[in-house]
């Protein structure tokens, strides 16, 4: 990352993939202002790869919809080849199946093009840190879905995980932030980032999206549970 010349915080390098030369001109200015460094464009998926692999960002904020390779495909390829890489899917089409995707694919995040400039960039330096980000109104539904499937599928065991790691886990499918997490659980927030590392390291997860999507998988969260945080 470079450094913010605003407070001398690392900011993230973006690579900005998206099909229409305005959004990505309008995504490059709003960025710049704010101090975040876009380091290449893509207008498409295909080239999102290939920048991808020669500007190693550490932030993707990915189409979904792009020409000769989709959003979707793009993100798979690039977390395979690069694992440190964050992809913040960013799109006009509001619609549950990207949503689960893109997570499942292990996509950091997923917001809405007509997102506020400020917000944008806080997203994007959330993302770059390693956290991840999702939009509530997006959880909710996700949590609705679910529960209208029926049976989940468990992709991985939980069986590793102790009673304690799987009340946290519920509350992180459920949307709470850490310090939510401590007040619901009265635990120091030290305590619940303990919990939370350990969790990603027994279910091999790498962000709390991909948390989010195997609590929902696994049955351990379901519409109506009153288990989630502000807005969830």
């Amino acid at each position: 990352m470079s450094a913010d010349a605003a407070g001398g915080e690392p900011s993230p390098r973006v690579l900005l993939a998206d099909d229409q030369t305005l959004i990505r001109t309008g995504f490059r200015l709003i960025l710049a202002a704010r101090g975040i460094d876009v380091v290449g464009e893509a207008a498409d998926g295909l080239e999102a790869v290939s920048r991808a692999r020669e500007l190693r960002p550490d932030v993707v904020l990915m189409d979904i919809r792009m020409p000769n390779m989709d959003g979707l495909e793009a993100t798979r390829i690039i977390l395979a080849e690069s694992p440190a890489t964050r992809v913040l899917i960013l799109t006009t089409f509001d619609l549950d199946r990207y949503v689960y995707t893109a997570l499942s694919l292990g996509a950091s995040g997923f917001l809405l093009k007509d997102v506020t400039p400020e917000h944008l960039a806080a997203a994007v330096r959330l993302v770059g840190t390693g956290d991840a980000l999702l939009a509530p109104s997006i959880t909710r539904r996700l949590v609705e879905r679910f529960a209208q499937d029926g049976t989940p599928t468990v992709p991985r065991s939980l069986s590793g995980l102790t009673p304690r790691e799987r009340e946290v886990l519920t509350y992180l499918g459920s949307g709470l932030s850490n310090a939510e997490l401590a007040e619901r659980l009265t635990l120091s927030e030290a305590t619940v980032k303990s919990h939370v590392a350990r969790i990603f390291a027994k279910l091999g997860l790498r962000d709390r999206a991909q948390a989010v999507v195997l609590a929902y998988e696994s049955g351990l969260v379901t519409a109506g549970s009153g288990q989630g945080g502000r807005g969830a």
